[in-house]
């Protein structure tokens, strides 16, 4: 299971929602699991955030989602984002 997720900061908060996402990070790399956890920025708009990320099945993405860290992190994120997130998920057809 994959899950897309895009966040927008309001304007002047960009370094502020980057490291609450970066806070966020530390402790999911310990999440059994979760396999890939990454946080991008858009080039063309530092604002803008999107997270990939992969777990071995809808469990654990609700696992992930149910974390008091995951909570903390979006009572920390809701007051800086710009618009409401994207959440998209996907079933994976092919990899290399």
């Amino acid at each position: 299971m994959v899950v897309i997720a895009r966040l927008k900061a309001i304007e002047g908060k960009a370094e502020e929602m980057a490291a609450v996402l970066k806070g966020l990070i530390a402790n999911v790399k310990n999440e059994a699991g979760t396999l890939v956890y990454t946080l991008n920025r858009l080039q063309q708009d530092p604002s803008v955030f999107l997270f990939y990320e992969k777990y071995t099945g809808v469990e654990a993405l609700v696992a992930h989602s149910s974390t008091d860290y995951f909570k903390q992190s979006f009572k920390d994120l809701k007051p800086l984002m710009a618009e409401p997130p994207v959440i998209e998920m996907f079933d994976e057809v092919d990899a290399i």
